[in-house]
C-alpha cells in the first residue's frame, strides 16, 4: 500500500474526528454557557438565529423516534450507516473522495452520540430570510454530512479518472484489468 494512500486515510480519519469533536463542543456550549435550552432562542443576524431545537427523527424529521426501541432502532441504522461510510473512506485512495466521506462519517458520529446519549439530537443553527426558513434548523455534524454528500456527488459526476476515455475503455496500450 502506497504511503499517499495512507496518509490520504489518516487525514480522514483526522477529519471525522475534528468534525464529531467540534460538532459535541459546539453542542455543549449551546446548552451549557448560552442556556439555549432554557432561553429557546438567541437572534444573532437578520437571517441567522441559535434556536434550541430536540430533533428526534432522523434526516429531514423522518422517522420520530417517540418510543425506547425506535430510539435504539435509529441509533443501530445510523451507527451501521456510519460503519458502512468508515469502510467505503477506508477503500478509497483520493484524498477528494475521502475528504467527502469523512465528513459524513463525522457528521454521523456527531449525532449518533446524541441520539445515545440523549434519545434526540440537538439542532440550534436557524438559517431564514424573513420568515422564510429554506432550511430545518441544523446544527455542524449535519452541515458537514450535507457537504459531504455535495462533494462525493460532485465529483462522481464531474471528476473523470485521468486516462479514462469517452467510453469507459481502458486507454489504448494499457491492460484491461477487470
Amino acid at each position: 500500500m502506497s504511503a499517499l494512500f495512507t496518509r490520504n486515510r489518516l487525514i480522514g480519519l483526522a477529519i471525522a474526528a475534528l468534525i464529531a469533536v467540534v460538532d459535541q463542543a459546539v453542542k455543549m456550549y449551546v446548552i451549557g454557557p448560552l442556556a439555549l435550552r432554557q432561553i429557546g432562542k438567541i437572534d444573532l443576524l437578520p437571517f441567522f438565529d441559535l434556536t434550541y431545537t430536540e430533533n428526534k427523527g432522523v434526516s429531514l424529521g423522518m422517522f420520530q423516534a417517540t418510543d425506547m426501541e425506535t430510539r435504539w432502532l435509529l441509533v443501530a441504522l445510523t451507527g451501521a450507516i456510519a460503519l458502512v461510510v468508515l469502510v467505503w473512506m477506508m477503500r478509497e485512495k483520493k484524498l477528494g473522495e475521502i475528504a467527502g466521506l469523512a465528513l459524513i462519517l463525522g457528521g454521523a458520529l456527531g449525532n449518533i452520540r446524541d441520539r445515545f446519549e440523549l434519545g434526540y439530537v440537538i439542532d440550534y443553527a436557524d438559517f431564514h430570510i424573513g420568515d422564510f426558513r429554506p432550511f430545518l434548523i441544523f446544527n455542524i455534524a449535519d452541515a458537514a454530512i450535507t457537504i459531504g454528500v455535495v462533494i462525493i456527488l460532485a465529483r462522481s459526476l464531474l471528476v473523470r479518472d485521468k486516462g479514462e476515455t469517452e467510453t469507459g475503455d481502458t486507454p489504448r496500450g494499457e491492460p484491461d484489468n477487470a
